[in-house]
């Protein structure tokens, strides 16, 4: 007997919703067909059949709500585990090394998201030959938002490697074959039943739930999931099909081309391609260029005085936190504060509507070895500086090793970027789309200043304020760069809420 338990959801998500099951007990069930469907607040995520056989026991019923590794189902052997050899033979031929030398289990592209149909392999950890262990990493992909890390689904020997470093997969592609392992056997891709007809197979909840709300016919909905099921996102396809028809008769433009180059310096350069992430970042950023509306404000603040408590404190404050006391906690909490007053800068705009968000899931933009990420600290508002600087770290780190999951970078509503750990002085950032507002940190550098009439040495500090003019008019960009100036030069005033 073979169970059926709940696949991993990714590190934020820790439940997920049973919401179709696609076998009933007593169905012959082969290898990786797609038993049911679960979903979460996240995504959907399809659950395919372990083993061959006939399935068993539904233990978590369609409606219920299950944890990381729960008991969905079992399936033992039956009847339907196995067609006839005859045609097994026949239809793949090239199973027949692998059985000869053992068992083999497959190594599958893991789930990548809903929104996320491909992705590259970036890096091979294991040659053709060696030896592996359950759940030790083989390889690791890199899609448009994250890196995914691919662990072997079982111990043996790495057999065949199908996609080398720099292949393109899609999310349903086999990278690799483990001989001499315990699990399906080589035969299993046998008892692959004939792709279902198009009537017979159930399209995924969250489409049929938004095909409902839109009046969208399903039979105008070109299906990418397996089998040619309907997806969420086929879905938000087709209802923006018809506004971008116009767009799409008229020709692209095509790229401008490149310069000629003396031979002398062609061989001089280094051509390298882009990677996922950076081509996703600078799409992004192209975008948000094209459609915001975008202005930049600066204003300069006096650090003396944060620089002075955090001097006294900082001793004490990592002494009992475990975490240093830096100046990004000021500068969120200085933020939270000023969006207090001026909620259009932490708005968004969907369609003709303005979101106005009750709540500030804080931006933090950082540089990595394979370009810039912006993780998200959630509910900043709500956090003392002693779980800002903790969340921060965290997340600097993970971002850092690629370890960030995509969860942990959606849904920012307002965004900070610190520029001057580089030595930037003065820069304006860029939006976040679709946020509408970024604060820009600069390098602290003393200058002379005039206090009270007297030419003094302060350490200054050059904020700016990037905003979608769309919705935030130049009073309110201004205001909100006033107040953080104001909290940082007294925070006291984060204390009184002034």
């Amino acid at each position: 007997m073979t169970e059926v338990r709940v696949p991993t959801l990714g590190e934020s998500v820790t439940e997920a919703t049973v919401a179709t099951w696609f076998k009933k007990p007593g169905d012959a069930v082969a290898v990786d067909e797609m038993l049911c469907e679960l979903e979460t607040d996240k995504v959907t995520v399809e659950v395919p059949a372990p083993a061959a056989g006939v399935l068993g026991e539904i233990v978590a019923a369609e409606g219920d709500t299950v944890g990381v590794d729960a008991l969905l189902a079992t399936i033992t052997a039956g009847e339907g585990a196995a067609p006839a050899p005859a045609p097994a033979a026949a239809e793949a031929p090239a199973a027949a090394p692998a059985a000869a030398g053992g068992d083999a289990v497959d190594v599958m592209v893991p789930t990548l998201g809903e929104s996320v149909t491909e992705a590259t392999v970036s890096t091979w950890f294991k040659a053709v030959g060696d030896t592996v262990a359950q759940d030790e990493m083989l390889c690791e992909l890199e899609t448009d938002k994250v890196s995914v890390e691919v662990p072997a689904p079982a111990a043996g020997v790495l057999s065949e490697i199908l996609a080398p470093e720099g292949t393109t997969v899609d999310a349903s592609a086999k990278l690799a074959v483990i001989g001499g392992a315990s699990g399906a056997g080589a035969a299993a891709p046998a008892a692959a039943p004939a792709p279902a007809s198009s009537a017979d197979v159930e399209n995924a909840p969250s489409a049929n739930k938004l095909m409902a709300e839109k009046g969208i016919d399903p039979a105008a909905v070109t299906g990418s999931g397996r089998d040619g099921r309907i997806m969420k996102e086929d879905v938000l396809k087709a209802a923006l099909a018809p506004a971008q028809a116009p767009a799409a008769a008229a020709p692209a433009p095509a790229a401008a081309p490149r310069a000629p180059v003396a031979a002398e310096d062609a061989s001089r350069e280094e051509r390298v391609k882009m990677t996922r992430l950076r081509q996703t970042i600078a799409r992004r950023l192209k975008d948000s260029q094209n459609t915001a509306a975008m202005l930049t404000t600066y204003n300069e603040v006096d650090m003396t005085e944060v620089m002075a408590l955090r001097s006294q404190y900082k001793d004490q404050f990592e002494k009992k936190h475990g975490v240093r006391l830096g100046f990004m906690s000021f500068f969120t909490k200085a933020c939270c504060h000023a969006l207090k007053e001026v909620p259009e800068v932490n708005a968004e705009i969907d369609g003709t509507d303005i979101v106005y968000k009750n709540f500030v899931h804080m931006g933090v933009a950082a540089g990595t070895p394979t370009g810039l990420v912006v993780p998200v600290i959630r509910d900043a508002d709500s956090m003392s500086f002693a779980d800002i600087e903790k969340a921060i770290s965290e997340k600097g780190k993970r971002a850092r090793d690629g370890k960030l999951s995509m969860a942990e970078m959606q849904g920012g509503t307002f965004t900070i970027s610190n520029g001057g750990v580089y030595g930037s002085l003065m820069s304006s950032p860029i939006l976040n789309p679709p946020q509408s507002g970024i604060l820009g940190m600069h390098k602290i550098q003393d200058r002379p200043m005039a206090i009270n009439g007297q030419v003094v040495i302060r350490p200054m500090m050059y904020l700016a304020l990037s905003y979608d003019h769309r919705i935030v008019d130049g009073k309110g960009a201004v205001t909100f760069l006033v107040r953080v100036k104001e909290a940082l030069e007294d925070p006291r005033r984060l204390l009184m809420d002034l």
